[in-house]
């Protein structure tokens, strides 16, 4: 399917006084910032008051419940420019893409008690409770069930992988409520749950962190009959696997230009040192043994930027785009892994003083090429939906 003709690439130049605004907010937070978070294990809260009050994380909700109503090219846009300042945007990503889900199937009166509140800065709902330790990235063999009971629902299971969930308010959550023997398709019988996490944890709910590579405040939560009520359903019963299926492409096309932000950054550094740093009298940027890799660095991350112009050109046209956000995150995570790689060779040893922040920024674009999926994943689901391979799982 070809995009739609006024789908024009962006080398970062949409949204230019959005772009300029969350710049100014990342110069107040430099590397040293970061530094003593990641030592500490802490959530960016600074940081994520000050988009907050910015209004950058409530861009993508309409007008009518005090947000800015813009598309989502305006998200991935602020997601990309915080990372190309070399801020870290996962912070507060997932309130962005998670909002979807909301915004399309939630009832007037969920839309209403929440929506408003994030726009105003009173709420956050940044957790996303899916994966699970059993099932790895298969949804569909989910064992978290939540039972109905008269007016309520009685949430049994456990959840891995959620971050934030520390910092959230709410929590859009994926569970059973038939069990999968008992249904035609193992797509059915999932359903979503939209959970105030402020009246569920000690009642039924525990949140427990996980220790990491990257500070990512990512957490495991234990439901040990945790009741809710019945209107936490979002949407209809058994629907939610199409329902979480409808804000994938969204969040893949979030990461991939978040990535796209890091690699630019990544590059920008190992040009920088190359250009200061003098070896034998001379830069070593004047060597084509530095140059040439920097250089591919630059053609992949433009590449991969190409594809996730297209993908967003489709999205915002209504258009199926599956195929395309897919290809996005992998060829992004691609190029800022062999951005990272470069730079950490160009600056030598230097690179692991932390300080450069280069050794940050390297381990946080690993994951790009582990989640939000894995890249041969990705491969299996181009292979099957672009070429019409015969499935391989």
């Amino acid at each position: 399917m070809n995009a739609p003709a006024n789908a024009a690439a962006s080398t970062g130049s949409d949204y230019p006084e959005i772009r300029d605004s969350v710049r100014r907010i990342c110069e107040k937070f430099p590397g040293d910032y970061w530094r003593d978070l990641d030592e500490r294990g802490a959530y960016p809260e600074a940081f994520v008051q000050a988009l907050t009050e910015a209004g950058f994380l409530s861009v993508l909700i309409p007008e009518e419940f005090g947000g800015s109503g813009l598309p989502l090219g305006a998200a991935a846009a602020i997601l990309q420019e915080i990372n190309a300042n070399g801020c870290s945007a996962n912070c507060a990503h997932a309130q962005m893409y998670i909002m979807g889900t909301l915004l399309r199937h939630g009832s007037e009166e969920q839309r209403r008690a929440v929506l408003p509140g994030i726009a105003a800065g009173e709420l956050r709902l940044q957790a996303f409770g899916i994966s699970e330790p059993t099932t790895g990235s298969d949804t569909t063999q989910l064992r978290t069930m939540a039972v109905r009971e008269e007016d309520s629902y009685v949430i049994r299971g456990q959840k891995v992988w959620t971050s934030r969930a520390l910092f959230s308010d709410y929590i859009l959550l994926l569970a059973r409520t038939t069990p999968l023997d008992q249904v035609t398709k193992r797509t059915e019988g999932l359903s979503v749950f939209l959970i105030d996490m402020r009246a569920a944890i000690g009642k039924g709910m525990e949140i427990r962190p996980i220790k990491t590579m990257v500070n990512h405040n990512t957490t495991e939560i234990f439901f040990d009959d945790l009741r809710i009520p019945a209107a936490s359903l979002v949407g209809e019963e058994g629907k939610g696997f199409r329902y979480i299926l409808d804000s994938m492409n969204a969040e893949r096309i979030l990461i991939a230009s978040e990535c796209i932000g890091d690699g630019r950054w990544l590059l920008g550094k190992g040009v920088s040192y190359a250009n200061e740093r003098k070896v034998f009298g001379r830069p070593i940027g004047q060597n084509q043994g530095i140059q040439f890799p920097l250089a591919r660095v630059h053609v992949s991350l433009e590449a991969a930027a190409l594809m996730v112009e297209r993908a967003m050109a489709l999205f915002e046209a209504g258009q199926p785009c599956g195929a395309e956000a897919n290809m996005a995150v992998l060829l992004a995570s691609e190029a800022t892994w062999n951005a990272a790689d470069t730079t950490f060779q160009t600056f030598g040893g230097f690179a692991f003083a932390r300080d450069y922040d280069v050794e940050r920024k390297w381990r946080e674009a690993r994951l790009y090429r582990t989640a939000p999926v894995s890249t041969n994943l990705i491969l299996s689901h181009v292979a099957q939906h672009a070429l019409g391979l015969p499935r391989s799982y």
